[in-house]
């Protein structure tokens, strides 16, 4: 089970929805985010993509030099970058990092942001597009000098001089809920994402990936992109999970879910249809609760409870097929913490070993001075 955490380059605060408890994003805060997360043990993070976003590479460049062991999930964007620029990209960012990159393929979903980016295409021709990219950016960095003519993309003499230090290329995750995207997947993607929707619909999902998987002679793996809300006892969470939309009102949320309402993205729909705007009715599955989707874009739902609930709910996942859950709370640093310290024990993951010789108190303060507490498993 790997799990990653996330860096809120649109923003982060205590609640939603509100300028109250909010707080600055800047290069120091992300760079605190990327050194707990690499120190607590996530496997990697997720850097968001859009026009409400820091820009995705250059976030990840400055975060490189900060950590030692971090992965970082950076997104190409079929239709807004050439396919040989993407790749070179990618190779440079691979080197430079010492091979910790991940290779995150967003085709987009909000044909407005789209429209300010340039890119007039429908949906099902944004799938064309970004097939054709993939077959470009692929070849190119698997060593090939690539000509290609396809129906949407040409390239003459494409090729990335130096290569990525993994072969053939860094790993390709995607998400994508609608057909033409699920053929996508199946014909390119490494690791598919999904949302957090009840265990019943991403096992339908991971069923059908896997068969079209197969269909192409390819096998892929499978990640979850969640919130988590997890505190020592049930009700604790839950009233966290309560406080996080506190300041959340009808109009609020009208508003944002009219903007949701324009996205062509079929995943952006199945999280709207969730919750359908309404505040009474948000535990949507056991412990899967569905509030921050009312007003978030994306990832709209957060698992909340105990350590113990959520590292169970955590294993229904994964005996589906979830091998990588992508988590983020608010706020981000706090939370980064809070999660490797309640929940990390409970999982089967790997974590770094912090309590060196010279670490200050690896075993935490010392009772009255003198006396050292009694050892119990943590994040550090």
């Amino acid at each position: 089970m790997k799990v990653f955490w996330f860096i809120p380059t649109h923003g982060d605060g205590r609640y939603l929805g509100t300028s109250q408890g909010a707080r600055v994003v800047d290069a120091e805060y992300m760079q605190q985010i990327a050194g707990a997360a690499d120190r607590l043990g996530y496997e990697g993070v997720l850097i968001p993509t859009g026009s409400s976003c820091e820009d995705p590479w250059v976030v990840a460049a400055s975060l490189v030099p900060v950590t030692k062991r971090l992965k970082f999930l950076v997104a190409v964007r079929p239709g807004l970058m050439s396919p040989t620029l993407a790749a070179r990209m990618t190779a440079t960012l691979d080197r430079i990092s010492g091979g910790r990159l991940l290779i995150n393929v967003v085709a987009g979903g909000d044909p407005v942001e789209l429209a300010g980016d340039g890119l007039f295409l429908d949906h099902s021709t944004r799938y064309e597009v970004t097939s054709e990219f993939l077959d470009i950016w692929r070849r190119e960095l698997s060593g090939e000098t690539v000509d290609y003519e396809g129906e949407h993309l040409r390239v003459q003499g494409g090729r990335v001089l130096y290569p990525a230090i993994q072969q053939p290329y860094p790993p390709l995750w995607f998400g994508g809920s609608s057909p033409a995207a699920q053929k996508v997947a199946a014909d390119h993607i490494d690791v598919y994402l999904t949302w957090g929707e009840p265990p019943g619909e991403v096992a339908k999902k991971i069923a059908e990936m896997r068969k079209l998987a197969t269909a192409q002679g390819r096998e892929i793996h499978f990640g979850i992109r969640l919130h988590v809300i997890v505190r020592e006892t049930e009700a604790e969470a839950w009233q966290a999970a309560d406080d996080l939309i506190r300041h959340l009102d009808d109009k609020t949320i009208a508003e944002a879910q009219s903007i949701f309402a324009r996205f062509d993205s079929v995943g952006q729909k199945r999280m709207s249809n969730l919750h359908q705007g309404n505040k009474s009715q948000l535990e949507i599955s056991p412990n899967l609760w569905a509030g921050v989707g009312l007003v978030r874009g994306g990832a709209g739902t957060a698992l909340v409870g105990s350590p113990e609930i959520i590292a169970e709910r955590m294993r229904e996942y994964e005996a589906l097929g979830i091998e990588t859950f992508i988590f983020s709370g608010y706020p981000h640093l706090e939370e980064a913490y809070r999660v490797a310290e309640l929940l990390f024990p409970l999982l089967s993951i790997e974590r770094p070993d912090l309590t060196g010789p010279s670490s200050i108190s690896p075993f935490g303060e010392l009772i009255a001075n003198t006396v050292r507490p009694t050892p119990q498993a943590s994040a550090h």
